[in-house]
């Protein structure tokens, strides 16, 4: 059985996220998952474009050499700052009953809540907003193998982010990226996905499904150590059982 490809973006100010997301996706995978980051500095020799002064993460551009790097077949482009909450194989499953479409998102359609966003950042509004933060590639379509490097280096922001690369853009449900602070609260989602800040910053680590993030942070650092009484993970989650702050300031 062929693993699925999954790559997620890397930004070193919020590491935390890959390997929790990373977790989240492994543990609920009812298939072999391969996962490998989009990190700028294992991508010299084919991603040469310069900082761009609006791009909020490391991998804003570097995200469409995904199925580049995946070769032939399906495969799946997350933000980091995700919690996946179900079987990252039924987006597989999505891609194969739309085979016609090169790319498959979650279509928001909404007005970004005016602010800052994590580590200070503009929140910048415009059209097709976060499509680019979860991507489905269907690897067989023209368009998508069209996405070379040379492309990817040389395209315009918006023509990568607004799609004017793909011929046809399939959907997705909109519970596999529930956009945690913008949208309504809701039970049930597949993938949480913080837009505006993780739970790692402290500014945001009450809102909404942080406490399932936290869980996940622990489960991934569990060890069942017979020498000591249970184990130490519980001690990680940066919030206590009443919901306050756990991380003290520092002196």
């Amino acid at each position: 059985m062929t693993p699925l490809k999954v790559y997620i973006g890397y930004d070193g100010r919020e590491a935390i996220c890959y390997h929790v997301l990373s977790h989240s996706i492994l543990t609920r995978a009812s298939g072999p998952v391969q996962i490998c980051p989009i990190m700028l500095s294992q991508l010299g020799d084919i991603y040469k474009r310069e900082r761009h002064p609006g791009q909020s993460t490391d991998f804003t551009f570097a995200r469409f050499l995904t199925p580049h790097l995946a070769g032939p077949g399906i495969s799946i482009f997350l933000d980091s700052d995700m919690l996946c909450l179900a079987d990252i194989y039924e987006l597989k499953k999505l891609a194969l009953e739309q085979t016609h479409s090169d790319v498959l998102v979650v279509k928001h359609d909404y007005k970004p809540k005016p602010g800052r966003k994590f580590l200070n950042q503009t929140q910048e509004p415009y059209p097709k907003k976060n499509w680019s933060s979860l991507m489905v590639f269907n690897g067989h379509r023209m368009a998508v193998r069209n996405l070379t490097p040379e492309y990817v280096n040389q395209a315009s922001p918006m023509a990568l982010h607004q799609f004017e690369w793909a011929r046809d853009v399939g959907e997705i449900p909109s519970e596999w990226n529930h956009l945690v602070g913008e949208y309504d609260p809701k039970i049930g989602v597949k993938i949480a996905h913080y837009t505006l800040g993780a739970p790692c910053f402290r500014k945001y680590q009450n809102c909404e499904y942080a406490a399932e993030w936290f869980s996940e942070l622990g489960r991934m650092t569990y060890c069942h150590d017979p020498d000591s009484e249970g184990s130490y993970h519980d001690d990680l989650s940066g919030r206590t059982e009443s919901g306050s702050d756990r991380f003290p300031e520092s002196h």
